[in-house]
């Protein structure tokens, strides 16, 4: 069969009446030698594409009749004529078919079933400018059936078994034929390969039901994101998920997080691109094992009592040939407009979100993912560049939407949509924007104008703490004011902290390395960085081998250095972020709705001089005090400010000697008395720690509701 003919496929391929006869036409490898058709019976080439024919006695011919025929290697081969079955995908010529979530999401690619009590593979790709299509495999192509309604081509093709490989051959306008990889895919042979393989759904009855884990408080997420090729050994390929998720319990869950962040693990064939070019948008890596290893890591952390965030990417896709970009002779799953369908910095394409089969097609990964392998949450990357149609783009190379601005409508809408759709079915999912734009109401209610997320990566937060924090002591008090206006303008967003992967790559070092003085003082602004991070309103994020004190700049090339957990210093600050997770978990004032103003004080902030900050943070009945001294001096007799009388316990100091500190402290607890300072109408007298922060609280707060932290033997030094 030529190029041009694979429309009428349908017509031709198959079983025809021709009164007591019938005739039989099929297709296989135009190589193939000794085609017969049941047994005995010879079949005729007719045409140079591999088209066979034969006309006998309808009674004579089963109605599953089998072909069998010798490859170019002489190797045979026999299964059921697919041509001889009925069209199994008649849905697809429907005109709501791309409404139907059901429909799209089990339909396209490649699925197991059963047609008329045989087994097989329902093959299926949608490619409305081709001219005809066929579904590769290994022992030949096969052409698909066409439904010019929706633009998809079909076939289901018995005895295909599980791990196959597979792709897709469109014949375009002019006599041109480019392949692709199944954009559906749910799995892909390795490097350098491309061809996707059969898989089945990795759902099992117990994640149908989404494995529960260990109780936090409703409002506390503490992540920890990883980048799973560089987290273990290297190469990526020598890490198993298996071995992945025993590290993963092993070394996150003791520290108390809430959650994993990994990197994209969606099928991408850059290693350097840290999985955010992504070629298979319904597939987990094959680096670390099939789709399967990938389910059981999800269930292994989830026993751990840990949640699985993954990082996702929908607003672009890598250009590579053999996978989305141009797929069927032009711009399909991209915006047309090569402005627009461009994204030139990454070298990636963008999608087109004003066609509904490519919001199908994104929304059907996304709820692949929550449903199928009991993902927790999505972190959606780059959302300003779907936001802003001039993102990263000079003047005179991109075009104002149909009301006159910048804003791109198209994709405002889908992200309305993936909220909204993936809250309704996954009420307890976590969507989180990394969005780097001032766009107003992104963790707004849809129904208020908002875009619906959960929790906005409040990079303000992130730049200007590293600045300040970053900075040597001597000079942090030009630059005091920093931190209460950080305050201020985080309350617009319910936000999430990240000291993320980008903040320690490309020349910018380790948070460890990017802390002023000598190991030692590192270490301390490291603790007190941290500790910042954790009293400030907001949800944390941490990325891998900060609490290592790396030196080292994160590359993916290498793996973490497993070897600091030996020294005295990193054991302290692991031991530092235990117990600000502990805290962070069981005090309603730290991890209170982060958008209530009224939960955040600042007590003292203009002590440049000594570089101090005092801030209350409070919920209900429980009220903390946090006092930050960003300088390496002890603080003797300071007088500090405080809301309440009575007994101030404290219950957390960066500087204890089992954090690796100096052991700078107050015996456990001050008491505060009526001397009104700093505008508050009590006050005490404490020990400030060198570059060290403390948390106190109030003792109106019944004592067995009082974290205990290994601070609390923080003594006074001789």
């Amino acid at each position: 069969m030529g190029t041009g003919e694979g429309r009428n496929v349908g017509r031709v391929l198959g079983v025809h009446d021709m009164g007591r006869q019938v005739l039989v036409l099929t297709q296989v490898d135009p190589e193939a030698t000794e085609i017969r058709l049941e047994g005995r019976r010879r079949m005729t080439r007719c045409s140079e594409g591999g088209v066979y024919a034969w006309l006998g006695d309808r009674a004579s011919l089963p109605r599953h009749y089998r072909i069998r025929w010798t490859d170019r290697h002489g190797d045979r081969h026999e299964r059921v004529d697919p041509y001889c079955l009925q069209n199994q995908l008649a849905w697809a010529d429907r005109s709501d078919f791309w409404s139907s979530r059901q429909h799209t999401a089990e339909t396209l690619g490649a699925t197991p079933a059963e047609v008329e009590g045989i087994a097989g593979v329902q093959f299926a790709v949608w490619a409305p400018r081709a001219l005809g299509a066929r579904v590769t495999l290994p022992d030949g192509s096969l052409p698909l059936r066409h439904h010019p309604v929706t633009g998809v081509w079909s076939l289901f093709v018995p005895g295909i078994p599980l791990g196959c490989a597979y792709g897709f051959a469109l014949d375009l306008v002019g006599g041109r034929t480019v392949w692709h990889t199944d954009p559906w895919g749910r799995r892909f042979e390795p490097r350098p390969g491309w061809r996707a393989l059969i898989s089945t759904s990795p759902r099992t009855a117990a994640q149908n039901d989404r494995p529960a884990c260990a109780a936090v408080g409703p409002r506390a997420v503490s992540v920890y994101e990883l980048h799973l090729g560089s987290f273990l050994r290297r190469p990526a390929e020598s890490a198993s998920y298996a071995a992945l998720a025993e590290r993963v319990v092993r070394h996150v869950a003791p520290l108390g997080f809430t959650h994993v962040e990994l990197l994209p693990i969606t099928e991408h064939p850059h290693e350097g691109s840290w999985g955010y070019q992504v070629t298979g948008y319904h597939a987990p890596t094959h680096r670390h094992g099939p789709p399967e290893a990938f389910r059981d890591f999800v269930d292994r952390v989830h026993r751990a009592g840990l949640k699985v965030i993954l990082d996702w990417v929908p607003g672009h896709f890598a250009g590579d040939a053999a996978a989305l970009a141009d797929f069927d002779g032009a711009p399909l799953y991209e915006h047309a407009d090569p402005e627009q369908g461009h994204h030139h910095g990454w070298g990636t394409r963008a999608f087109d979100l004003g066609r509904p089969q490519v919001r199908a097609f994104l929304l059907a990964s996304a709820r692949h993912f929550l449903r199928d392998y009991g993902i927790d949450g999505l972190r959606l990357d780059a959302v300003a560049a779907m936001l802003y149609r001039d993102y990263d783009r000079p003047e005179g190379r991109w075009s104002k939407n149909r009301l006159g601005g910048r804003e791109h409508l198209e994709a405002i809408d889908f992200l309305r949509e993936l909220t909204t759709t993936l809250h309704d079915e996954f009420p307890d999912v976590l969507l989180i924007a990394e969005d780097s734009s001032l766009f107003p109401g992104v963790t707004h209610p849809v129904s208020q104008g908002g875009l619906g997320f959960d929790y906005k990566w409040n990079l303000g937060w992130m730049h200007d703490s590293l600045r300040y924090f970053s900075e040597d002591p001597l000079f942090r008090r030009h630059h005091h004011a920093i931190l209460p206006a950080i305050a201020d303008y985080s309350r617009r967003e319910r936000g999430l902290l990240a000291l993320s992967h980008d903040e320690v790559v490309h020349g910018k070092r380790s948070l460890y390395s990017r802390m002023p003085g000598d190991d030692w003082q590192r270490l301390a602004n490291l603790r007190l960085l941290l500790t910042w991070q954790w009293t400030h309103p907001g949800a944390k994020l941490l990325f891998m081998g900060a609490e290592l004190a790396n030196p080292d700049e994160w590359d993916h090339q290498q793996a973490l250095p497993w070897d600091r957990l030996e020294l005295p210093g990193v054991q302290g600050l692991l031991r530092l972020i235990g117990d600000l997770n502990r805290l962070y978990r069981e005090c309603p004032a730290l991890n209170a709705d982060d958008m209530d103003g009224e939960n955040l004080r600042f007590i003292a902030c203009h002590d440049a001089l000594r570089s101090v900050t005092v801030f209350e943070r409070k919920e209900g009945d429980q009220r903390l005090v946090i006092l930050l001294n960003a300088t390496p001096v002890v603080r003797e007799c300071y007088s500090v400010g405080l809301p309440g009388p009575g007994v101030w316990h404290e219950i957390f100091n960066s500087d204890s000697r089992l954090y690796g500190g100096s052991d700078v402290g107050n015996l456990g607890a001050i008491v505060s008395k009526r001397d009104p300072a700093m505008g508050e109408p009590y006050s005490a007298t404490v020990r400030l720690p060198p570059l060290g922060a403390l948390i106190l609280a109030h003792s109106t707060s019944p004592s067995s509701e009082l974290p205990v932290t290994h601070s609390q033997g923080a003594a006074p030094s001789p």
